[in-house]
């Protein structure tokens, strides 16, 4: 087990140290606004994943979005998004983000967007601006995620060859008709051995950006373990939530969006807010939430720290504290503060303690949980692939 978990981890962090891991956040905002109801005055962190959400943010026109990331290729893509508000008409915006694809980018991006971008930034779209011009592949498949969103296609395509249902099913009109097609047509035909065999891989799931402390947590607590929870996963999305507007799965099914089925900042009107300075409200910075926070010159009202946790609660628990030492010291009078979860329960949390007043206390004595509001909003969650959702309010 010392073997595999020691293989497990070299590989997990090949794939996220060397690697645009996101390309589109995987996450969904629409849940984020009604937990933290953002306010004119908030200064808001989110971890940066593909910067589509810190632009959802920005939308709702809070002060500031600090936008923050480990890996400088995530930090990269938000630059561009920003870069390309700035300087594209919106026709060539959604050509770009929308459909994935602009032939001729190169140019476009030397005459219009690299002068927008830092130096490291700058060098990475150099090498990878390419990316939005293949005749092939969309932006979508690119990356990590998007490389297994790409052999997922393949093996819907060309493998199973379901593409008429997968059409079917993103054209019902009702959840009714979703579910039918989805049991009738799909799910049998879905569900081979091959696929379960190869989701139950860590270098799979490494793909998707899915730690091995995660899949621990779901093994754990999930009866059937991580195959399981992906069926039930998937069949919630397919069959209990209405699909024509679930543009976290058209884009990874089909390798692009469509005006009506796309993030919010990818539509006509929210491209305006934002090229009329709401995007300028949005900052990068390149180091961990800890770092961040110790050299943030202010407070934080609303934090938004997606699933990482999971990733520090096992071997990595005292930079799991340290962050949250960070939090308690940053954060501003009744903050609040959300993450998500792939286990079903985060009980990790009960163990942090931090410095708080004087005295080291337990982090659960500072946070106050908004159960029923998170408990509701996980039930229209358009992704459903967390386990768990969590609205805490700031005590201290």
């Amino acid at each position: 087990m010392v073997l595999l978990d020691w293989i497990s981890g070299r590989v997990f962090n090949s794939v996220h140290r060397n690697n645009l891991v996101y390309n589109t956040c995987w996450e969904d905002p629409r849940l984020d606004r009604e937990a933290l109801d953002f306010q004119p005055d908030d200064q808001v962190m989110v971890i940066t994943s593909a910067g589509c959400n810190a632009l959802d943010y920005a939308l709702t026109g809070p002060a500031n979005v600090h936008a923050v990331d480990m890996n400088p290729r995530q930090n990269a893509l938000l630059q561009l998004k920003i870069a390309a508000v700035k300087e594209l008409d919106y026709q060539d915006f959604f050509k770009m983000f929308g459909i994935g694809r602009y032939e001729g980018i190169r140019t476009v991006y030397e005459q219009k967007l690299r002068n927008h971008l830092n130096l490291w930034s700058q060098e990475f779209w150099d090498r990878k601006i390419k990316f939005f011009d293949n005749r092939r592949n969309t932006f979508y498949y690119r990356g990590t995620s998007g490389s297994f969103a790409r052999l997922m296609r393949m093996y819907i395509e060309r493998v199973i060859k379901v593409r008429d249902p997968i059409d079917h099913l993103f054209s019902a009109k009702t959840v009714e008709e979703q579910q039918r097609v989805y049991k009738e047509e799909l799910k049998d035909r879905f569900w081979t051995g091959f696929l379960k065999f190869a989701l139950n891989r860590d270098t799979t799931l490494s793909m998707l950006g899915v730690p091995k402390a995660q899949r621990r947590q779901i093994e754990y607590q999930y009866e059937g373990g991580i195959v399981k929870y992906m069926q039930d996963c998937l069949e919630s999305v397919f069959t209990k939530l209405p699909i024509h507007d679930n543009y976290f799965w058209r884009v990874y099914l089909y390798g692009s969006y469509t005006p009506e089925c796309c993030p919010e900042y990818l539509k006509e009107a929210n491209y305006e807010a934002l090229r009329n300075g709401l995007a300028d409200r949005v900052t990068t910075h390149t180091k961990s939430v800890q770092a961040f926070l110790e050299g943030h010159d202010g407070q934080i009202s609303k934090f938004i720290l997606l699933d990482h946790m999971d990733w520090l609660s096992d071997k990595f628990f005292p930079l799991l504290e340290s962050e949250w030492q960070a939090i308690v010291e940053k954060a501003a009078p009744n903050a609040k503060i959300i993450w998500r979860s792939g286990g079903l329960r985060t009980e990790f949390i009960e163990e942090v303690k931090v410095s708080h007043e004087g005295k080291i206390k337990p982090l659960s004595e500072l946070l106050e949980y908004n159960t029923e509001l998170s408990d509701r909003l996980h039930q229209l969650d358009r992704v459903h692939t967390y386990a768990s959702f969590y609205i805490s309010k700031f005590l201290g």
